[in-house]
């Protein structure tokens, strides 16, 4: 039965709509929030955003009109009487009688006040913002299972497109070469938001996000995420990045004694060329029948063989994450493994006492390393490095460690950044989600 007469019969035996949360009324949250209500059984009881007017024209272009409240008990009343309500603080979140939260910020320091206040109440949450999941994906997972509700990346965005297609082939009993994803803009390493600012302008983006595709920011962030769910591995230090085709992929991320990149299997990376915006899998088959089927499939001549999907619909496709969390009671993506992280490579020579402006800044790029490689440098996450110091004067294309930096100690993610890297050291303190709610608050 699809999720759509699911949904229904959801409503018919319930009586009362799916109530869903959004958090963050920007482009991808309203691209959310348009598609969400299209469904029916479904009721987006919430939105907040930290400019007010944002959440309630968020809700008034879905043909929602808001209640008007003072406070969150007068909000909670007027969700469970079927209203909706335009909020602004997310410490509100664990007093609403929501299924589901969604977060859409793209701010990794919000996207976790977020998820451990709908936690903290019972409330499962959905995210969009995969730069807090590459960061502290494993300790959210495990606060998730303390909370007894669930956590989840969002359906739409590469990570999890690329893992349903690497989910099918290993059902299939393909060996997995590489998994990966077309990346839509040129590379560009040094790309900064203001070098950007009139190709952002002509694209109706924000600089900034430009920026983090441009400079392989989002790439980096999103095969981490990739790696950290399928448990596949980085493919080498920054990715190879070759250019590729459809027609090719099999070609391109072949083992290298037969004549591709890649220097062994089960291995992610990405692509230039006409491959975005589709996700991609390279398997390998020894077995001579199936090989002789895929080859009447028209799928190659083997016997690699590219598996792939010619788009990603982002913000479209979230709201199946939402159906398949309340409906099957499972996430679309959680970090099972940790392969992979996102450290910060600089962009320019940049001097001591240098604020570091984060993802998609003028400062540093993200930048993909093997997850025990990364511990033993003792490089810093992308993830925790905005509005860091520097410690003293480092050259361009230099990977910032924890050495180089001061990191700013009253974010909620450096906390939970620093619990993560202990959770594996015998007799390490790992807060609960009551104490760290607690402290989320406190930092909002």
């Amino acid at each position: 039965m699809s999720y759509r007469d699911r949904l229904q019969e959801r409503l018919d035996e319930t009586g009362r709509p799916l109530r869903v949360g959004l958090v963050g009324a920007g482009q991808m949250g309203r691209g959310f929030a348009a598609q969400l209500l299209r469904m029916p059984g479904i009721a987006l009881s919430a939105v907040l955003d930290v400019q007010l007017d944002r959440a309630t024209e968020a809700l008034t272009q879905a043909g929602v009109q808001p209640v008007a409240v003072d406070d969150v008990a007068a909000a909670a009343e007027a969700i469970e009487a079927g209203g909706s309500v335009a909020l602004t603080d997310v410490r509100d979140l664990a007093g609403l009688p929501l299924d589901v939260v969604v977060e859409a910020t793209g701010v990794p320091e919000v996207a976790v006040q977020v998820a451990v206040q709908a936690l903290s109440g019972g409330t499962s949450v959905a995210t969009l913002t995969v730069e807090a999941d590459v960061t502290v994906g494993r300790y959210m997972k495990q606060l998730a299972e303390e909370s007894g509700a669930l956590y989840s990346v969002c359906r739409g965005d590469e990570p999890v497109e690329t893992k349903k297609l690497v989910d099918f082939a290993r059902d299939l009993n393909f060996e997995v070469i590489a998994a990966g994803k077309g990346k839509n803009n040129p590379l560009d390493r040094y790309a900064t938001p203001v070098t950007l600012a009139e190709r952002a302008a002509t694209k109706q983006m924000n600089p900034k996000m430009l920026c983090s595709f441009v400079d392989g920011s989002k790439a980096m962030i999103e095969m981490a995420s990739l790696a950290n769910t399928t448990g596949l591995e980085v493919s080498t230090e920054g990715m190879h990045g070759p250019p590729s085709s459809v027609a090719t992929l099999h070609e391109t991320f072949a083992l290298v004694e037969d004549g591709g990149v890649i220097d062994r299997p089960g291995v992610v990376d990405y692509c230039t060329g006409d491959v975005a915006p589709g996700v991609f899998v390279v398997v390998r088959t020894e077995d001579p029948y199936v090989h002789h089927e895929m080859t009447y499939l028209q799928m190659g001549d083997g016997p690699y063989f590219a598996i792939y999907r010619p788009y990603h619909l982002a913000s479209i496709e979230a709201p199946l994450t939402v159906y398949e969390m309340v409906l099957d009671g499972r996430p679309s993506l959680v970090s099972e493994h940790w392969t992979a992280e996102v450290g910060a490579q600089t962009k320019a020579v940049l001097k001591a006492g240098s604020r570091i402006d984060g993802i998609g800044g003028e400062t540093v790029r993200g930048h993909i390393v093997d997850a025990a490689d990364f511990a033993s440098r003792g490089l810093a996450p992308l993830g925790v490095l905005a509005g860091a110091t520097l410690k003293h004067d480092v050259p361009v294309d230099h990977t910032l460690t924890y050495d180089d930096v001061e990191l700013d100690e009253t974010m909620l993610i450096t906390r939970m950044r620093r619990i993560q890297e202990s959770m594996d050291t015998p007799g390490a303190e790992v807060p609960s989600l009551v104490e760290l709610s607690g402290r989320a608050a406190a930092a909002v």
